[in-house]
């Protein structure tokens, strides 16, 4: 049954969407993740947090020519929100990433924020990340679900668009990108996708893993020889997780390749599934950063004109199978 939407929340969507109503979003909230990619590159223990935010305000004033929408965090983004080329902004609320003694990955939020301080910081739509995996220990699980509806129930109180991410993770010693926990990515994903659905939790956009890993399926230019899957049953499982919302759907690159996010999306396409957007991340970015740790800003700013802009151009190539976010089923504006 379709919802009516509040006027903030269908200002907020519109706002992050692009002309035909399809999200085309950058992702630029990596907080940790980031400063690992420049430590590394630098050959240092810690990147000093001025380029951390340089890198942020370089990668949101080039890329979002291009985009429709960015998300940036609070720690490091706030002055790349001020030159974002008059595109749509989320913000990410969550406190990042999880302390490795702590496997259960408990979520928090940015210590001094509300929804509404989000907005008026800005944001045309708040976005969360949560952990979550049904292999989790119950009482886990439950912490978790009540934060999210926390969350839902705060972005109602503000009217503003509530985009809600889970990303799966393994509870059972396997390698992430090993074959063992490919094996279970589908349930993970399907799992996940039918609880957070449900409208306890608030959540007016879904930013979801594609839920197979590409590189085990057979007949793809990613595959790199152990099949998992045929490019037919991949396609089955996609359609699967798809059909298990109503809500509108984008997409997370999930940290592969330009090339990969690229081919999966097309995958997407050819399984026939209505998504309504992408949040992509590292796809668009990620080969910038030793090019501006090595070389400088002129190089970066070089590098994003050129191949970081031909990047957010091929996802928007394939966008144009995606549709509005206002033909979910759920959705009534």
């Amino acid at each position: 049954m379709a919802i009516k939407l509040t006027s903030g929340k269908l200002a907020g969507l519109n706002a992050v969407s692009d002309g035909r109503g399809v999200i085309a979003a950058l992702a630029m909230d990596q907080r940790g993740l980031l400063k690992n990619m420049l430590a590394r590159e630098l050959g240092v223990s810690e990147p000093p947090d001025e380029m951390m935010r340089e890198f942020k305000q370089l990668v949101a004033r080039t890329l979002t020519k291009e985009a429709s929408s960015i998300l940036l965090d609070l720690e490091y983004g706030l002055e790349a929100t001020k030159n974002i080329n008059g595109k749509g902004l989320l913000l990410a609320y969550e406190h990042a990433g999880y302390s490795p003694d702590k496997p259960e990955r408990l979520p928090s939020l940015s210590e001094g924020w509300s929804a509404l301080r989000l907005k008026e910081a800005g944001a045309n739509a708040i976005k969360i990340l949560v952990y979550y995996t049904p292999f989790e220990k119950e009482w886990v699980n439950e912490r978790k679900k009540a934060w999210v509806e926390r969350i839902g129930a705060e972005c109602r109180a503000v009217d503003i668009p509530f985009f809600l991410e889970f990303l799966g993770y393994d509870v059972h010693g396997e390698d992430p990108a090993g074959i063992e926990y490919a094996r279970r990515k589908p349930e993970i994903v399907l799992k996940s996708m039918e609880e957070f659905t449900r409208e306890r939790y608030g959540a007016d956009v879904l930013k979801v893993e594609i839920p197979i890993q590409m590189q085990f399926v057979e007949g793809t230019k990613a595959f790199e020889g152990q099949k998992l899957h045929s490019r037919a049953e991949a396609m089955e499982i996609i359609r699967a997780a798809a059909a298990l919302t109503d809500k509108p759907m984008v997409y997370l690159s999930a940290g592969v390749t330009s090339e990969v996010f690229l081919e999966t999306l097309e995958l997407a396409v050819e399984s026939g599934v209505k998504f309504h957007g992408v949040l992509g991340g590292r796809a668009t970015w990620q080969d910038g950063v030793p090019v501006y740790a090595k070389h400088g800003v002129a190089a970066l700013e070089e590098w994003l004109n050129t191949a970081g802009l031909q990047n957010v151009r091929n996802i928007n190539r394939v966008l144009q199978s995606a549709f509005p976010w206002d033909q979910a089923r759920s959705m009534q504006a």
